[in-house]
């Protein structure tokens, strides 16, 4: 109940900023080019933050999925560039380069997984080395440049529409769609909650505590290989820095959509309204011409005024369960005594 509470809120935010924005600038800001873009923007951001959610969830933080997601977009781009002037077969190539992102993307996860689970390393320690490692990597076999020039018939991921829809939103709104369904509503996204919320008290309920951290992990990068796969499509290039400015962008909305980074607590609808918040913002933003370090400066505050607000909420709301709880117990033995 509380949490859908914070996700109206959250609701009520993100309409009194659109209709900021609009008013603002309302020819540029509601012109068709700019929703579309935003359309098209918005679902790279969102897989990656829902990736960060799923591991923030279980107290953890992974500081290499934006590193992941482009050596493994890096690795794909080497086969679609080597296959730029097939023309039978394309779709084959197409959907090898795209098995490869996901199976790239699945290995990086299970390296992750597997040290923060079974040698139990601390996930902030375990993922910024592994995102140097990753970024390294990619540096090596793309020699510092860009991997481009792609089949056309790829562009489809990033550039289509169906109907007025764009084909990446699509992609978007089923897999948040299947995260929502697989986290709220089946025993393993309850198993990840438990694992976030108390990791002992977990082990003791017979949950495989080191098996749910790596799957998380594995989820987690494989939600962004998907964003690879779009960003790919959109930009016609795959570098070292691909993604990487989502990577403290998704904390922010992680921790905006209400999921504590202590984990147990956090939704996917919370997720999501919170990245069409900053979606809404950072493109506002930019049409009023305000400096993009500018608007860096302002994602930091609101990630940092986010934070302060849910930990001086959290120590309330704590404080006010230790008043309530002494007072029924004494209330109780009085009763007892009575009797």
């Amino acid at each position: 109940m509380q949490s859908r509470k914070k996700e109206l809120v959250l609701f009520g935010i993100l309409v009194a900023i659109f209709i900021l924005m609009a008013i603002l600038s309302p020819g540029r800001f509601l012109s068709s080019y700019n929703l579309q873009t935003m359309a098209f923007q918005l679902p790279e951001f969102g897989l990656i933050a829902l990736g960060m959610m799923i591991a923030i969830l279980t107290g953890g933080i992974n500081l290499s999925i934006t590193s992941g997601a482009a050596l493994s977009g890096i690795i794909a781009a080497f086969i679609l560039s080597a296959n730029q002037g097939t023309q039978t077969g394309i779709w084959l190539v197409i959907a090898a380069a795209v098995g490869v992102i996901l199976l790239v993307s699945a290995a990086l996860g299970t390296l992750n997984g597997a040290i923060i689970a079974y040698v139990g390393a601390a996930p902030m320690l375990v993922t910024l080395g592994s995102k140097i490692l990753y970024e390294g990597i990619s540096l090596w076999l793309t020699k510092g440049g860009a991997v481009s020039n792609f089949p056309e018939a790829y562009y489809w991921f990033g550039n289509a529409s169906i109907g007025p829809i764009p084909v990446p939103m699509v992609i978007f709104v089923i897999i948040a769609t299947f995260t929502y369904f697989l986290l709220e509503r089946t025993p393993w996204g309850t198993r990840v909650y438990m694992v976030g919320s108390n990791p002992t008290a977990a082990v003791f309920s017979g949950i495989n505590v080191k098996r749910i951290l790596l799957q998380v992990y594995i989820y987690s990068s494989v939600l962004a290989g998907l964003a690879a796969v779009i960003m790919l499509s959109r930009y016609n290039s795959a570098k070292v820095d691909l993604g990487s400015s989502y990577l403290l962008q998704s904390v922010a909305a992680v921790v905006l959509g209400g999921t504590s980074m202590a984990g147990g607590h956090g939704t996917v609808l919370g997720t999501v309204i919170a990245v069409a918040i900053l979606q809404v913002v950072s493109s506002g933003l930019n049409i009023l011409g305000v400096h993009r370090f500018i608007i860096e400066v302002i994602m930091g505050a609101i990630l940092i005024a986010v934070l302060t607000v849910n930990i001086i909420s959290a120590r309330r709301e704590a404080a006010r369960r230790s008043d309530v709880v002494p007072q029924g117990r004494q209330g109780g033995v009085g009763k007892s005594a009575a009797s």
